[in-house]
């Protein structure tokens, strides 16, 4: 009898793997583990509708009864504590045993801690639903929220808290908000859009103290500043999970270690989706960590098809997206592989940046506009930096010629 496939991580990569199990025909056990007391479901909405609407609600991948129709045994609320490579086993926090065939670890990541004295109950991180409940109940007309952190997540908390009435204070050491992966010129988009809004971001200035006394929060900064808050919400990026992975002895490198088709040194462990660095072809070889809605999805299925043996290598071209005030950015591949950058204006105040790299290929794509008016654009160029293609700067940044050309080119 077959030990079956066992699944570390009940988040959108491993319960889209679980599925995508079954969808390919495997009919032996499927076990997916999760610390959480929920379903399997979407994160994006946690910093975006979720917060905004009156009860956020779970966005769940899979319901109750399509895990069961399907086979899919799901373990709630408890924590793999060891993998026992020789005997391929996964012992868990209530006790038990897993044997495995292959395990798959998709075990995301996790705030990154402010490494401060002083952080209280009112000094909060967004990361699970129970988070979003939270710090939902602070967002509204009477309170002040200080966002500690000028990345994605702390900014689309702001547009929310903003829509519900809160005043917001955003807080970011670095000289810009949006410094990682995001070029200057859409960051500077996104800053105008959350001062019209009412927001204050303070850039540049680092945080010296932090009081929070269980009813208020104090932040000095640095530069002599006080803010006072009802509430802080810290984003200040995020780390791998990989206790499980390195204490079983796998290579670790900005996170599980593992090759183009997502196995670990371990043949039977495989990693997927934010816990796991891995190797990109289209950038030489870089290895990378996503952190994006889309890579868990691509690798949570990859990595089915791969304990299958079906023997793929990943090829995805990176692509994220963030909405904030009827703004939409979207980003394909890494911009800062790109030496030289050429605009191309679309309607209502649009535009797309192409990043070309040293030899004139294209690497990368920022854009920013309202609603979808980048999305066909950015899909395009997803399409040109999959390809390697080294197209003419000036045909980039003309509005008359169309990006399907130069793909047909």
């Amino acid at each position: 009898m077959t030990n079956g496939m066992v699944i570390i991580g009940a988040g959108e990569c491993g319960g889209r793997a679980a599925l995508a199990l079954r969808d390919l025909g495997y009919d032996g056990p499927v076990t997916l583990v999760g610390d959480e007391p929920h379903l399997p479901y979407e994160r994006p909405p946690l910093s975006k509708e979720a917060m905004a609407s009156d009860a956020p609600v779970i966005k769940a991948i899979a319901s109750d009864e399509i895990l069961a129709e399907r086979s899919i045994r799901h373990i709630h609320s408890v924590q793999a504590v060891a993998i026992d490579r020789a005997a391929h086993l996964v012992r868990l926090s209530d006790g038990s045993d897993l044997p495995y065939d292959k395990l798959l670890l998709a075990t995301g990541s996790t705030p990154r801690k402010l490494p401060m004295p002083g952080l209280g109950p009112r000094c909060v991180y967004l990361r699970t639903f129970n988070d979003a409940l939270a710090i939902r109940a602070h967002l509204s007309a009477r309170n002040r929220i200080a966002i500690v952190g000028g990345g994605f997540i702390g900014l689309e908390l702001a547009a929310a808290a903003r829509r519900l009435g809160a005043a917001v204070t955003v807080i970011e050491a670095q000289p810009r908000i949006l410094m990682r992966g995001v070029p200057a010129e859409i960051a500077k988009v996104i800053h105008e859009a959350h001062e019209a809004e009412g927001v204050k971001i303070l850039c540049g200035d680092g945080i010296a103290a932090i009081a929070d006394d269980g009813a208020e929060v104090r932040i000095a900064l640095a530069g002599g500043l006080d803010i006072v808050a009802d509430l802080a919400v810290i984003g200040i990026g995020a780390v791998p999970v990989i206790g499980l992975a390195a204490e079983a002895g796998l290579t670790i490198d900005n996170g599980i270690a593992v090759d183009a088709g997502l196995r670990t040194g371990d043949p039977a462990i495989f990693a997927a989706g934010d816990c796991c660095s891995f190797p990109l072809a289209v950038y030489g070889g870089r290895r990378v960590r996503l952190e994006a809605w889309r890579n868990a999805q691509e690798q949570g299925a990859l990595a089915a098809r791969n304990m299958l043996g079906a023997g793929e290598s990943h090829a995805a071209v990176p692509w994220f997206w963030s909405d904030q005030y009827g703004l939409t950015l979207q980003i394909s591949g890494l911009s800062d592989e790109g030496r030289s950058t050429v605009r191309r204006d679309l309607d209502d105040g649009a535009f797309i940046l192409f990043h070309l790299a040293e030899d004139g290929r294209l690497v990368a794509a920022s854009g920013i506009g309202p609603g979808n008016t980048v999305a066909r654009d950015i899909r395009l160029a997803e399409m040109l930096i999959a390809k390697r293609a080294k197209p003419a700067p000036e045909a980039l940044g003309s509005q008359t010629v169309k990006l399907k050309s130069l793909l047909a080119a």
